[in-house]
């Protein structure tokens, strides 16, 4: 008798979290029922995660897949995921993060009252390193692809977090993670889904997700690397209507405005004034965000 395919599919890149991936695991595995997968890819890891796997693999036999493969990065690592699961919907959990308990059953449920949803928001848990935890729910959904599109991009009134959103695989017919990034390579493929796609929010938290401060995000190297591509992945190459074009130039001197912001945190004060100046002649309104002035007025006058 042939099973039927599986309305959810849970899919944790593992890449050296040996020590926190038996968690992560544990906490999908608690919750999984006939309508949803787990399904774990080591992307090379040069810890003991193979070890890790083949022990949970005696621990929850026949509870899920995994998948060992050269070391590829998190974007390759998410596109292989799309390939493999057989769900719906994806939801991306990084191997040092858990879901909360009893949010599956809320999920989809979520998903059958909203079946022309392509983008479900969640809720999550903030845990900093010291265990300070604070609560983010999602905010409410504009129903104007274009707000959408500002919301997310420019004016930060609307934030996704891997791990607590669960996407339909349709929204990746428009583009997929960009491999050559090794960073914000999930900012172009949210940016098409809020353009395209029905989006709704569940009102819950869906996983606690721990902040690190060696997060690939506050690494300037990989910031440096992407620099300005991150503009014309997102705006020039297909993944977004020509209607959305407006927002490119306010996107591109936003760039430059956190690029400036993070190599001033980095300390590198040659490159932040390098970006701050990048940011005006992009965009002459970037002076207009006062936080970002002030630091600049600091930075040129210290």
């Amino acid at each position: 008798m042939t099973m039927p395919e599986p309305i959810l599919s849970f899919v944790i890149p593992a890449y050296n979290y040996a020590v926190t991936l038996p968690r992560a695991v544990a906490s999908v595995i608690d919750q999984l029922d006939d309508r949803s997968e787990l399904l774990v890819i080591d992307d090379g890891s040069t810890d003991a995660t193979p070890e890790v796997l083949a022990d949970l693999h005696q621990q929850y036999p026949e509870r899920f897949r995994s998948i060992r493969q050269s070391n590829a990065g998190l974007a390759a690592v998410r596109n292989r995921g799309i390939d493999e699961a057989h769900g719906q919907y994806l939801v991306f959990l990084d191997a040092d993060d858990e879901l909360v308990p009893g949010v599956v059953p809320k999920l989809l449920e979520h998903i059958e009252a909203n079946p022309r949803s392509r983008l479900v928001l969640a809720g999550h848990q903030s845990v900093r390193e010291g265990g300070r935890e604070s609560l983010h729910m999602p905010a409410d959904i504009p129903a104007d692809a274009l707000a959408r599109v500002r919301g997310y991009l420019l004016d930060k009134t609307l934030t996704v977090s891997n791990g607590a959103c669960a996407m339909h695989r349709e929204v990746f017919d428009y583009g997929r993670y960009p491999e050559a990034f090794r960073n914000a390579e999930d900012i172009p493929v949210f940016a098409q889904v809020f353009a395209r796609y029905i989006c709704t929010a569940l009102k819950a938290p869906m996983a606690r997700i721990y902040k690190h401060g060696d997060s690939l995000r506050h690494n300037v190297q990989y910031d440096l690397q992407i620099g300005e591509r991150l503009v014309g992945e997102v705006f020039d190459t297909g993944r977004l209507p020509d209607t959305m074009q407006v927002l490119k130039r306010a996107f591109t001197a936003q760039r430059y405005l956190s690029l400036f912001r993070n190599f001033l945190l980095a300390g590198d004060r040659q490159k932040a004034k390098q970006f701050y100046r990048q940011a005006l002649a992009s965009d002459w309104r970037a002076a207009m965000r006062w936080s970002y002035t002030r630091k600049a007025l600091r930075l040129w006058l210290s």
